[in-house]
């Protein structure tokens, strides 16, 4: 840990609120309402921490009990999400594995066989039963299945039906279209490759399939430093964690400025708020603490690989604590689930990535101990930087694919002996720091603790 990170002194970051000069507009007005409403909160936080030096908690029974009604039953108030199913799935699985949390072997078969009626016989997942194939909801069913873990949950994967799905959105640039006919933008690019790098194709089928896809990723960089969705597009969040992510998969790291993205990347973190905002002169929002969070050890690690300096890992360069504060004083709601920011209802989608992103704040530093904001028990399990699951799940899947085509040497790739093993922006130490992490079991029967003498 570097000797000058330490929680902030939050009073003194009051000179860092936005100053309108006198001259409202509209996004100003918006940007000082916000900082106001988590102005109170901080306020009230080191009013409270004065007398309770364990503040602030990470409400790690709330959120579990919200996910696991989520995954029982959902309220009409989902309705709209109907063709995003395994997303959601997607979601609650992953932000219970951050939360060392296991739902039943049952519910998780039921899970499976749920998967399993989104796989389109034209290869990939749709939002539901009977809809069309979808990348989008591919990459998020790959994720789940992946995180379950089972054969049973691998063995959903279809590996020869994706392959054809795959290539059926795909343009003759490299690009990929988000369905037949859809639109075309780096999300696309980012789902195909982390499902055929965690599906384990062949280097072969790879090769044949990116051809060009890390050139077009490139031109969609901006003058800002960041990746729009598509080239011409404005910097965004999302999309540069996209480009950037699928550039580490390929290795096609030298193609775009990584120093301009670094630059983007960073002053996305707000100076009062601590959480990151998405674009230029947006708010802040809870689900970047992973879209940009993660960004920043991805681009470091681009960075290290092009340079041959590791060591370049060993430096945080976005404030770890900021995050964690934003995260966990104005992200979490008292019944349970994460926001945007503060007044926002709380949803899953929130939860996962504003989970993700408290992981990464924690856990990002290759050679260091977790940076862990309050009570040894705010520490949550590590993330993939990359595929957003965990780095074990990711792993696992790699070695249960690769064995199917290449049992004999298996172990060596998985071991980092081959020449594409996707784990590059993963610590070697993550692993290991899944069972080390200090957590409390749930006494619900409803779920067990993910821990097993395996990890």
């Amino acid at each position: 840990m570097d000797s000058e990170e330490r929680p902030r002194a939050l009073s003194q970051f009051k000179r860092f609120q936005t100053n309108d000069e006198g001259r409202k507009t509209f996004t100003s007005i918006d940007q000082i309402k916000t900082e106001a409403s988590i102005e109170r909160l901080y306020d009230r936080y080191e009013q409270l921490s004065a007398l309770e030096s364990t503040l602030p908690k990470l409400h790690r029974a709330d959120h579990a009990r919200y996910l696991q009604l989520s995954l029982e039953r959902l309220s009409t108030a989902y309705e709209c999400l109907d063709s995003s199913r395994p997303w959601m799935v997607y979601w609650i699985l992953n932000a219970a594995s951050i939360l060392n949390l296991r739902f039943s072997d049952e519910l998780l078969d039921r899970v499976v066989d749920f998967l399993v009626k989104c796989r389109s016989k034209d290869g990939g997942f749709g939002g539901g039963p009977g809809q069309d194939p979808h990348l989008a909801t591919t990459y998020a069913a790959v994720n789940a299945l992946c995180i379950i873990g089972t054969e049973k949950a691998f063995a959903a994967i279809d590996r020869q039906t994706l392959k054809t799905f795959l290539w059926a959105v795909r343009e003759n640039n490299g690009a990929f279209r988000m369905h037949v006919g859809g639109e075309l933008d780096v999300r696309g690019a980012y789902c195909a490759i982390s499902s055929a790098k965690l599906s384990s194709f062949s280097p072969e089928d790879e090769l044949k399939l990116f051809e060009g896809t890390s050139a077009w990723i490139a031109e969609c960089q901006t003058y800002e430093g960041g990746f729009g969705g598509a080239p011409d597009l404005e910097a965004h969040g999302g999309y540069s964690f996209c480009a950037a992510a699928a550039l580490m998969l390929l290795g096609g790291e030298n193609r775009c400025d990584l120093n301009a993205l670094l630059r983007w990347t960073v002053n996305r973190q707000m100076a009062y708020e601590g959480g990151f905002q998405g674009r230029t002169n947006k708010l802040v929002d809870g689900c970047y603490s992973f879209w940009q969070g993660a960004l920043v050890p991805i681009v470091q690690a681009l960075i290290a690989r092009r340079e041959g300096q590791q060591s370049i890992m060993n430096v945080s360069l976005f404030n770890r604590f900021a995050l964690q504060e934003y995260v966990l004083i104005c992200c979490q709601k008292p019944n349970g689930g994460l926001i945007d920011k503060p007044g926002k209802p709380a949803d899953l989608y929130h939860t996962c990535y504003t989970l993700s992103g408290l992981a990464v704040a924690q856990h990002c530093e290759t050679h260091s101990l977790p940076l862990v904001l309050g009570d040894e028990r705010n520490e949550v399990l590590p993330t993939h930087p990359v595929h957003n699951i965990p780095p074990k799940a990711a792993l696992d899947a790699y070695r249960y694919f690769l064995e199917l085509d290449q049992p004999e040497s298996a172990e060596d790739m998985c071991n980092g002996k081959g020449n594409d093993v996707p784990m590059d922006a993963c610590s070697e130490h993550d692993s290991d720091r899944q069972s080390s992490s200090n957590m409390t079991e749930d006494s619900s029967s409803n779920y067990t603790s993910s821990r097993t003498s395996d990890d």
